[in-house]
């Protein structure tokens, strides 16, 4: 892989990962548009590297909340430190199941089926769209909604379907507040991320690259940097109530999508 690619696919991932565009929806369609031969070249450490670089933006805007979260997991102690590690323990459960038990069957969303994509895309844009027109509302995640949420992120699983539009939409059409559902959107999902990363740098498969490690840092540099300035951008997005630019745009490449797949 050159630098160029490198570039590319940081910018994608660090833009992709935050925006409400579906990250894995955008993968299948140019999977139509690469050769597999080509895809299948690309080091798996790549993928490995671009997601972690994410994860550290997201530790670096929300550093605060972590330690928090860290500290209130341990403490066992009736605050709101304590309760809100159970939140994103709880919103965790349904995405690392279905991770863990349905994993190869997972595995065969991802065969560059466009109808499905283009469909997912438009139910993406139909969430964002709902959710930017909801009422204010100055609500909090409790159990019951931080689960609800949890589900959405399961079901984002499915290519086409935004992972952070899901969750974002699903928390605000609660009632949540939306500075808090794009804050507790984003933080739910980095230990699923880290446990991932981890996941695939155990396997074999992932550590082998016979290259230069400069596309590798290359990579991760625009991933992370990038990651960092969607992050901000889309919290003040969403507490803007700007999400329905972002419908627009899954309504087109899902229709696009829809066409092509004909």
């Amino acid at each position: 892989m050159d630098i160029i690619n490198a570039i590319i696919l940081g910018i994608i991932q660090g833009l992709t990962e935050f925006l409400p565009v579906s990250s894995s929806g955008h993968l299948e369609i140019f999977k139509t548009l690469l050769s597999e031969e080509k895809l299948a070249n690309e080091s798996l450490l790549m993928t490995v590297v671009l997601h972690f670089a994410t994860a550290c933006s997201t530790i670096v805007i929300f550093k605060e909340e972590i330690i928090k979260i860290i500290v209130g997991l341990f403490s066992f102690k009736n605050n709101a430190s304590f309760w809100f590690s159970v939140k994103i323990i709880i919103s965790m459960i349904p995405a690392a199941l279905v991770g863990f038990f349905f994993e190869s069957e997972i595995e065969l969303l991802f065969n560059g089926n466009l109808m499905v994509v283009g469909l997912m895309l438009i139910l993406t844009g139909l969430l964002l769209f709902g959710a930017d027109k909801a009422k204010f509302s100055n609500k909090n995640v409790n159990l019951k909604s931080a689960f609800i949420i949890g589900l959405a992120q399961a079901i984002a699983i499915i290519p086409g379907i935004s992972r952070s539009g899901a969750t974002i939409s699903t928390a605000v059409l609660l009632g949540i507040d939306k500075g808090n559902a794009a804050k507790f959107s984003f933080l739910m999902v980095v230990p699923l991320i880290l446990g991932k990363v981890m996941k695939d740098l155990l396997s074999s498969d992932s550590l082998i690259y016979d290259q230069s490690p400069t596309p590798l840092i290359v990579g991760f540099f625009f991933a992370f940097i990038t990651g960092i300035i969607a992050c901000k951008w889309m919290i003040k997005l969403v507490k803007n109530s700007q999400l329905k630019y972002f419908s627009f745009y899954c309504f087109i490449i899902g229709v696009c999508a829809i066409y092509s797949g004909l």
